[in-house]
């Protein structure tokens, strides 16, 4: 029996928390377009018969503009000295400063590192065979893996030699065990994904979401929220033209919570102002951050 803990780090929108899901099998960390998506690092278990792998999504790393940022770098650099291996996201492209920074951080952690590179149905075959052999040159990976996380090419390659470089150990976890998350956490994060996607520019990066009720009976979860934004500008694009983006953020929200909870929702939202929330250490630590 393998059992080990492996990181996925890389620049934000390389596809890390679609890998995670795609592995999983289930939607335990959100995804949009935008970069910055995730926040938090997330636990995702593989359950196979022979081994057992804890995967942790990190926040993409980059230059941070806030004290959100910087936790949320500060994340993935944690992430990265606690697992047993490490899988370095990249997109198919020549690799940047972004990249470049990510080595020199991977060249002073004494950790096996794959290198994935995701997203190689958007590219040509031939294209792939320059891009390995330019990072061969800048870093001794243990493998250089090119996968498709969005259509699920070549992770079953990866997950192949994720367990041979994972020590041998008993399973830390419960087989039916998906994420160490728990769901409140997992539903304030549904719903913070339903506002990132129907808004755009800065709102997205200035929403925060806090769940502030929770009731359980035999037929009806009740759910209360709240969307932190830091201007009443922001508040006023959320709600939307009377109320209709606000309406459609909920319920495509409710319907997803529904679906990962298996049970009937209803779920009331509303929109608040926390003045630069992003830049207060005590609203950030309120707010899990």
């Amino acid at each position: 029996m393998k059992c080990g803990y492996v990181a996925l780090i890389g620049k934000p929108n390389v596809g890390k928390s679609t890998l995670l899901n795609s592995v999983i099998g289930e939607k335990i960390a959100i995804v949009t377009e935008k970069p910055q998506t995730t926040r938090n690092r997330i636990i995702g278990i593989k359950n196979l018969p022979d081994a057992q792998i804890i995967f942790v999504d990190t926040p993409g790393i980059h230059k941070p503009r806030h004290k959100l940022g910087e936790f949320m770098v500060k994340e993935a650099h944690q992430a990265m000295d606690m697992v047993d291996l490490i899988v370095f996201m990249v997109e198919p492209q020549s690799p940047s400063e972004g990249e470049f920074s990510i080595i020199e951080k991977l060249k002073k952690i004494n950790k096996p590192v794959i290198l994935a590179i995701n997203k190689i149905d958007t590219v040509s075959k031939q294209s792939l065979l320059p891009l390995i052999d330019s990072y061969k040159d800048l870093y001794s990976f243990k493998e250089i893996i090119p996968i498709s996380a969005l259509k699920n090419d070549g992770v079953e390659r990866l997950i192949e030699r994720v367990i041979y470089y994972i020590p041998e150990s008993p399973k830390l976890y419960p087989e039916d065990m998906l994420t160490d998350q728990a769901e409140r956490f997992l539903v304030s994060e549904f719903i913070r994904e339903k506002v990132m996607k129907y808004t755009y520019d800065e709102i997205p990066y200035s929403v925060a979401v806090e769940i502030e009720n929770w009731e359980e009976s035999e037929k009806l979860l009740r759910i209360g929220a709240n969307i932190y934004v830091e201007r009443e500008g922001q508040k006023i694009i959320i709600i939307g033209k009377k109320g209709e983006r606000l309406k459609k953020i909920a319920q495509e929200a409710r319907l997803e919570i529904e679906r990962f909870l298996q049970t009937k929702v209803f779920l009331e939202v509303w929109v608040k102002v926390r003045k630069k929330w992003r830049q207060r250490d005590m609203l950030l630590k309120s707010l899990g951050y």
